[in-house]
C-alpha cells in the first residue's frame, strides 16, 4: 500500500487527502475546458490526459466544456475537431456542457452582485482602465464610476444586455480591491460587450462573460470537485475562488489546482501564431504533418497509443520544462515497431539488373509482415529480374567499412538472392543508370541450402520493377529549425521555419500495398515509418513519413557546423562513443581520490547528454563486483532521465533501488538522489 502511495503525482495526493477528510469518492467530477478557437495540439494532450486518467483512475465522470465566451474568434469547426480529436485518443466524456449554456444564470448572478454592491458599470476606455490599475509596488486608482449608484447600474448593464450602446462604451468590473498585490484582484472585468453572432446562440446576446467570472462558476454549476488547469493560471486562483464565495451555497465547491504545462522543443503551443501559419499557407491546414496539432500527428501516422504513452512519461509536474521533442518521436516509433506490417519500397531508385536471372522469370518469395508480432503472418512479394534499390545502397568504389553493394562483393537481397555486383552503366554525365549484377541461384533465403547460409555482411531492400506501383511519397522534417523558435525577443518565429520540412519526392512500392486505405501504416524496410495520407486515392497513392527508424537528427547539427580539419581519417573513425567513454570511465571511477573523481563525473555527464536511455539499459545489469561502471552509469541515468524529461521507467527503478542497498557508499549517495528525486 505504501508503495502505491509514493507512485502518486501530486495531483491524486491531493486528491487522496480530500477523500480521507471527508469527501465522497461519488462525489468526484473533473472537467476538459478547451476554447473552442483553434484545433487541440500536442501541449493540450496533458491536460487531456490528466482530467482523463483521473476519471479512469477514480471510475468518476468528466465533463467535456467548452469555454466559448468570445464569439470574435470560435467556430463549430473548432468544436468539432476537439470532439474528434478526444475521441481518437481514446477518451470517452460523460457530459458535454458549454459555457454559452451558462450564460442566463451568469447574467442574473451579475445583477445580484450588482445589487449586493460588488459589481458596477464602468464607462471608461480600456486604456484608462489599465492605466489606472497600477504595477505590482503601486496601488490602483479606483474607477470615477466606482461609486454608481445600484439603480444606476442595473440600469445600464440591462441596457447594454439590450444592444442600446456600442462595444467599448461600458464594462462591468467586480468591486473588490484595487490595493490588492495580486492585480487581477483590481476590480476585474465580468462582461464586456460584443456585437458578433455566436456559434451557438446566434445574436441572443451582445454582451459576453469574461472567462474569470464564467469558468469557475460553470465549475460550480457542473458540480466539478477539482479544476485542474496549467500553471500560468495559479495567480487567478484567488480571483476563482471570490467569484465562488459570492454564489457558493450547499453544492460541491471546486477546488482549482495547477499543474506544469507541456512544452516541446522544436515547436510553437499558441493557437494565435498556429493560426498565422495556417493563414499564411506556410501550412496547408490546421492537420498539416508538420503541425504540432493532434490531427496533424494522427495525419503525419502518429497513434494515439504513442501519444498516451507520451504523456504518460513525460508525468505530472509543478514546474515548467521543455520536454525534447525526440522522446515524442521515440514513443511513437516504440509502438509502430510492435504494430506496423514491414514492406518494401524504393525512395531514391536505381536500376539493379541481374544478368544471370532467366529472361521472364518471375518468383513470389515469402516475407515476414512483423517479426515483432508472432501472430502477423506472412505475405508473398514478387521477384524479377529486374530491380529498384536505393542509389545510396550503391557504390561504384567503396571501401571496407561500406557493407552495402560494390562491384565485386556480394551483399543479400532481403528475402531473396546473394548478389555480386559486376558492372554499371552510365549515362553521358557520368551518373549510373543500371548496376548489373550476378546471383546465386542457390542462395535463397529460407531455402535450407548451404549457399542460403552463406554469411554476406549486407542487406538490401528492394522492389521488383515489373510488379512495383509508383507512390507519391511527402518526407517530412520538424517544421522548425530551432529549439525554441518563439523564444527569441529580437526575432520572429518564422524566421525560424526549415525550408526543407517537406520533400515531395516519387517512391516505388511493392504491389500488397495497392488497396491500402488512408491512415494505414507501415514501416517501409530500412527507411522509416510512413503512413497512407488522406489525399491516397486507389488511382493515385500518397504516403508520409511519419519518423525515422533511428532518430538522425541530433546528428545533423554537428554536421551541417563540421569544418573540414587536415586530422586523419583514421583518428575520426576511432573516436570513442560517448557510451563507451561513459563504460570506460567506471572502470576507474571508485579508485580516484575526491578531486579527480570531480573532474571525471564532469566528463561522465557531458557524454551521458548525447545517448539516448535505451543505450544505457544494457548497462543497467552490470556485474555486482564492476561498482565503478556501476556508478557512472547511475551518473549517467540522472543526466539522460532530467535532460529527455523522462521518468525511471521499470528495468531503471530495479537498478537504483538494487544501488541504495549496496555496501559501496559512492554508489549508495548517487541512488539514493535519484530516490529522493523521482520519489521511487
Amino acid at each position: 500500500m505504501s508503495e502505491e502511495k509514493k507512485s502518486l503525482n501530486f495531483i491524486e495526493q491531493i486528491i487522496e487527502e480530500d477523500l480521507k477528510n471527508g469527501l465522497n469518492k461519488e462525489n468526484l467530477r473533473f472537467r476538459f475546458p478547451p476554447e473552442p478557437n483553434g484545433y487541440l495540439h500536442i501541449g493540450h494532450t496533458k491536460a487531456i490526459g490528466i482530467s482523463f486518467g483521473l476519471g479512469l483512475k477514480y471510475d468518476a465522470p468528466v465533463n467535456l466544456r467548452f469555454d466559448d465566451t468570445n464569439p470574435a474568434k470560435e467556430e463549430q469547426e473548432y468544436v468539432d475537431a476537439i470532439k474528434n480529436d478526444i475521441t481518437w485518443l481514446g477518451y470517452q466524456w460523460d457530459k458535454e456542457c458549454y459555457s454559452s449554456d451558462y450564460f442566463q444564470q451568469l447574467y442574473d448572478w451579475t445583477v445580484q452582485l450588482i445589487k449586493d454592491g460588488k459589481a458596477y458599470v464602468d464607462s471608461q476606455s480600456a486604456e484608462a482602465i489599465a492605466e489606472q490599475k497600477g504595477t505590482t509596488t503601486e496601488p490602483g486608482i479606483n474607477s470615477p464610476f466606482r461609486d454608481r449608484s445600484v439603480e444606476e447600474n442595473l440600469d445600464l448593464f440591462q441596457r447594454m444586455k439590450q444592444g442600446e450602446f456600442d462595444e467599448g462604451e461600458h464594462v462591468v468590473r467586480a468591486k473588490i480591491d484595487m490595493a490588492d498585490p495580486n492585480m487581477l484582484m483590481r476590480d476585474p472585468l465580468m462582461y464586456r460587450i460584443l456585437k458578433k453572432a455566436h456559434h451557438r446562440t446566434g445574436e441572443d446576446w451582445c454582451i459576453y462573460p469574461m472567462y474569470d467570472w464564467t469558468h469557475g462558476e460553470s465549475d460550480y454549476i457542473e458540480n466539478i470537485s477539482h479544476s485542474l488547469c496549467s500553471l500560468e493560471f495559479k495567480p487567478h486562483r484567488k480571483l476563482y475562488d471570490w467569484f465562488l464565495d459570492q454564489v457558493y451555497s450547499n453544492q460541491i465547491r471546486p477546488k482549482q489546482r495547477e499543474f506544469a504545462r507541456l512544452n516541446l522543443s522544436y515547436t510553437i503551443m499558441s493557437k494565435r501564431k498556429l493560426l498565422k501559419l495556417v493563414e499564411e499557407n506556410i501550412v496547408s491546414g490546421w492537420d498539416d504533418p508538420r503541425m504540432p496539432t493532434i490531427s496533424g500527428l494522427k495525419r503525419r501516422g502518429y497513434t494515439p497509443a504513442s501519444i498516451r504513452k507520451f504523456v504518460e512519461t513525460v508525468g505530472v509536474a509543478k514546474r515548467e520544462n521543455v520536454i525534447d521533442v525526440s522522446l515524442l518521436e521515440f514513443c511513437v516509433r516504440e509502438d509502430l515497431n510492435k504494430t506496423a506490417p514491414r514492406v518494401m519500397a524504393v525512395l531514391d531508385p536505381v536500376k539493379l539488373i541481374i544478368t544471370n536471372y532467366p529472361k521472364g522469370k518471375e518468383e513470389w518469395l515469402e516475407s515476414e509482415n512483423n517479426p515483432e508480432d508472432e501472430n502477423a503472418g506472412f505475405r508473398k512479394v514478387p521477384f524479377s529480374g529486374e530491380l529498384y534499390i536505393e542509389r545510396e545502397d550503391f557504390k561504384e568504389n567503396a571501401g571496407g567499412k561500406f557493407f552495402r553493394l560494390t562491384l565485386g562483393k556480394e551483399v543479400r537481397l532481403k528475402n531473396a538472392y546473394i548478389i555480386k555486383g559486376e558492372n554499371v552503366v552510365k549515362d553521358n554525365n557520368g551518373n549510373i543508370i543500371e548496376i548489373h549484377c550476378s546471383y546465386d541461384p542457390e542462395s535463397r533465403s529460407g531455402s535450407g541450402t548451404l549457399e542460403s547460409k552463406r554469411n554476406v555482411k549486407g542487406t538490401l531492400h528492394w522492389v521488383s520493377i515489373a510488379h512495383a506501383i509508383a507512390a507519391e511519397v511527402r518526407v517530412y522534417d520538424r517544421l522548425f529549425n530551432d529549439e525554441a523558435p518563439d523564444g527569441h525577443k529580437e526575432k520572429d518565429f518564422m524566421e525560424f521555419i526549415n525550408p526543407d520540412s517537406l520533400k515531395t519526392i516519387t517512391g516505388y512500392i511493392e504491389p500488397s500495398l495497392k488497396d491500402v486505405k488512408p491512415l494505414e501504416q507501415f514501416q517501409f524496410q530500412r527507411l522509416g515509418y510512413f503512413n497512407v495520407d488522406l489525399d491516397s486515392t486507389p488511382e493515385k497513392l500518397v504516403f508520409n513519413k511519419t519518423v525515422g527508424l533511428r532518430d538522425t537528427w541530433a546528428k545533423q547539427k554537428p554536421k551541417a557546423n563540421q569544418q573540414a580539419t587536415n586530422k586523419p581519417q583514421q583518428n575520426h573513425q576511432n573516436k570513442t562513443s560517448p557510451i563507451e567513454e561513459i563504460r570506460r570511465a567506471g572502470k576507474k571511477y571508485a579508485n580516484l581520490p575526491e578531486e579527480k573523481r570531480e573532474v571525471l563525473k564532469k566528463k561522465i555527464k557531458e557524454a551521458a547528454t548525447k545517448v539516448e536511455i535505451d543505450e544505457l539499459e544494457p548497462l543497467f545489469g552490470t556485474a555486482v563486483k564492476k561498482v565503478g561502471t556501476r556508478i557512472s552509469t547511475m551518473i549517467a541515468l540522472d543526466v539522460v532521465l532530467e535532460q529527455k524529461g523522462l521518468k525511471p521507467n521499470d528495468s531503471a527503478q530495479d537498478f537504483i533501488k538494487k544501488a541504495v542497498e549496496d555496501k559501496n557508499e559512492l554508489l549508495k549517495e548517487e541512488a539514493s538522489r535519484l530516490v529522493s528525486k523521482y520519489g521511487l
